[in-house]
């Protein structure tokens, strides 16, 4: 089947959505061993969570990437998750969602969470015609997503080199077995009202 264009696909459970981030080990290996971000870690900054595995993989290398060598798969309440929802904008403007690009622009300084759809990919990190959730976290939105929502932090780099070398070796039917299984969130339709271009 098809999968739907603007479509929230992730891990979950009844009370979680796990979401991933790459960091510096500096970062990344405290937060996992301790289970919650470390005082390093900067809340007032955008940081952006992404409830796609392979698009992580696509932004980090495979966690290949200077900075991005730890990959963190971050378990967050289902509460908070669709709090950045429900206060989010979108991240760019777009005639026929917004009434006019004023609008937009007062919606975006006042949002503590942006929206962006980017392309899927696949294994082998090639775009895929239906998009994925990015989703940026600042100010309230960062401070609750580290100290707040965060339900715990495992360190996934392993699995993503583990991944990456199957598919270097073309054993694609062993890597996608390895995959994290990502079901459609059932997000009420309310929540994404405005959130797709």
């Amino acid at each position: 089947m098809e999968a739907a264009q603007h479509e929230i696909r992730a891990v979950h459970t009844a009370s979680t959505v796990t979401v991933y981030q790459a960091y510096s080990p500096r970062i990344g290996l405290p937060a996992a061993r301790d289970g919650r971000f470390p005082a390093a870690w900067k809340r007032d900054r955008m940081t952006w969570i992404k409830p796609s595995f392979l698009w992580m993989m696509y932004r980090c290398g495979w966690a290949a990437k200077e900075d991005q060598e730890t990959v963190l798969a971050v378990e967050i309440g289902r509460e908070g998750f669709e709090w950045a929802l429900r206060n989010a904008c979108l991240s760019s403007y777009k005639p026929g969602v917004h009434p006019d690009r004023a609008t937009w622009q007062r919606d975006l300084k006042r949002s503590p969470t942006r929206v962006q759809w980017d392309p899927e990919r696949d294994l082998r990190l090639r775009p895929l015609p239906h998009r994925s959730l990015q989703l940026g976290l600042s100010g309230e939105a960062a401070r609750r997503y580290a100290d707040e929502w965060t339900v715990s932090i495992r360190d996934v780099t392993p699995l993503a080199h583990e991944i990456h070398a199957l598919v270097r070796n073309d054993d694609l039917d062993a890597a996608r077995a390895l995959l994290p299984r990502e079901q459609p969130y059932p997000a009420a339709e309310d929540l994404l009202a405005g959130l797709r271009p």
